[in-house]
């Protein structure tokens, strides 16, 4: 046995390294994209991406929804019972590049006629059998190392898809809680607003009471409020459904977010100019649509090398007795070993078929990675835009905001004075509503556009 096993380790071996692989070597395509995204500045290049950048935000409970959807969403774990598949995949094909070794074994015990035409004294008989057998196709070609290349790239390509997966999916989290606290600052704001109007609305009625104001200013006030009331019931039901939208990403179905205040979340730190394009060779998607095209390229190999001979080692090396002790014996040896091939001569061109397959495949999988990598460029810039301008329309809103807030203490203090009619007022208020919800969605509009740039980089930025 310990011969046997010698034999066929060391013809695997030179079928291995002395043979070759035959198809191309995979080399990376050259990115056709500018060298760096929209920015007229350098330096970059030395940064490192963050990729729990989620915890820039500083909110415990924030890290705790992420952490949750990221182990119990279901998507995650399809991806990650995909990448226990692959991997497997890859230990069998790497199995193949050694011979298998069996052991087969049997006994039997049987009985001949003693009235035959061939009579026997003993008509009783025993067979023992032990015998180790191994089988191997030489590897001259290369046909199993890239069929070995083809499982490590897929098995690579799903755990790329799986962090694909994790980055869409923390985004959406943090969208989602990002919105949810957005929602909850309106809902303070309108409270505050339904506040203001109620005193309005008291402020009025005293005055009409008194003869100092008409029944129409009461009106104009008690629709004001409704009108107020009914916009923070809509706004309470958004805000349940994107809790529950919230609860199902992160799957804890039916829970509960206290309320909080979206201007109590820091913003993160952004990228510096000057980014270079190269980053987005980082980012899962692209790294998966490579893996792809390397599993692509090693397929040409699998498939060339049928057109080549194959070499198959055969051998079992055991005993055969007819008592089960005398199995070891020397005379009791049996063995055998054999040498096949494998040589396809006509086959009306279906072998090359399959090699040109491969190669038509090969190439739309590199059309795949190359707009792979022109979409993530085209992502990561659209997203520094939206991030720019959301930052200059945060910086408006803050300006309308606060003129809006002076104009309506000035038209109370105008109306209180009888300078005024109480219509002034009803604007006012309603300008400073809008201006203050405003404020509150381009606050909104800005965390959303950073999130937008940190799942188009593949991850946030250390500042």
């Amino acid at each position: 046995m310990a011969n046997l096993t010698r034999l066929t380790l060391a013809l695997a071996s030179i079928g291995m390294i002395g043979g070759c692989a035959v198809g191309p070597d995979y080399q990376r395509p050259e990115a056709a994209l500018p060298q760096q995204f929209a920015s007229d500045s350098n330096g970059a290049g030395q940064q490192q991406l963050q990729p729990e950048w989620w915890k820039q935000f500083n909110d415990p409970l924030l890290n705790r929804l992420v952490a949750s959807a990221l182990e119990k969403n279901t998507d995650v774990q399809r991806a990650l019972a995909r990448v226990e598949e692959t991997d497997a995949l890859l230990r069998e094909a790497t199995a193949t590049l050694w011979p298998e070794l069996d052991l087969q074994a049997s006994g039997s015990r049987s009985r001949v006629s003693t009235t035959g035409a061939n009579p026997v004294t003993a008509p009783t008989r025993n067979n023992f059998r032990g015998v180790f057998s191994t089988s191997y196709e030489l590897d001259f070609w290369g046909k199993a190392r890239r069929a070995e290349q083809v499982a490590r790239a897929q098995s690579q390509s799903s755990r790329y898809a799986r962090e694909a997966l994790n980055l869409t999916l923390a985004g959406s989290v943090v969208q989602t809680y990002v919105t949810l606290r957005s929602q909850d600052a309106l809902l303070q704001t309108l409270r505050d607003s339904l506040a203001s109007r109620q005193q309005a609305l008291d402020l009025t009625s005293r005055r009409a009471r008194g003869g100092v104001a008409g029944d129409l200013d009461v009106q104009q006030a008690t629709l004001s409020l409704a009108n107020l009331q009914r916009q923070l019931l809509g706004m309470q039901q958004q805000r349940a459904l994107t809790e529950q939208q919230l609860g199902l990403l992160s799957g804890n179905l039916g829970q509960s977010v206290a309320a909080a205040d979206l201007r109590t979340l820091p913003l993160p730190a952004t990228p510096p100019a000057g980014l270079p394009s190269q980053l987005l060779e980082a980012r899962p998607d692209v790294r998966q649509a490579e893996a792809e095209l390397i599993a692509a390229n090693a397929r040409i190999g699998v498939a060339k090398a049928a057109l080549f001979p194959s070499i198959s080692l055969t051998g079992n090396l055991g005993g055969e007795s007819k008592e089960l002790g005398d199995l070891l014996q020397a005379g009791s040896r049996v063995w055998s070993a054999g040498l096949g091939l494998n040589l396809p001569i006509f086959d009306f061109g279906r072998l090359s078929a399959r090699t040109d397959q491969a190669r038509a495949q090969q190439k739309q999988l590199l059309a795949g990675y190359q707009r792979a990598l022109q979409n993530a460029f085209v992502d990561v810039n659209n997203a520094l835009i939206k991030l720019r301008t959301a930052a200059d329309s945060e910086a408006a809103a803050q300006q309308a905001a606060a003129a809006a807030d002076k104009s309506l203490k000035l038209s109370e203090l105008r109306y209180k004075s009888g300078y005024s009619a109480f219509l002034e007022v009803l604007v006012a208020q309603g300008n400073a509503n809008d201006a203050a919800l405003n404020l509150i969605q381009e606050k909104r509009d800005r965390l959303l556009a950073t999130v937008e740039l940190y799942k188009a980089l593949g991850g946030g930025w250390n500042g």
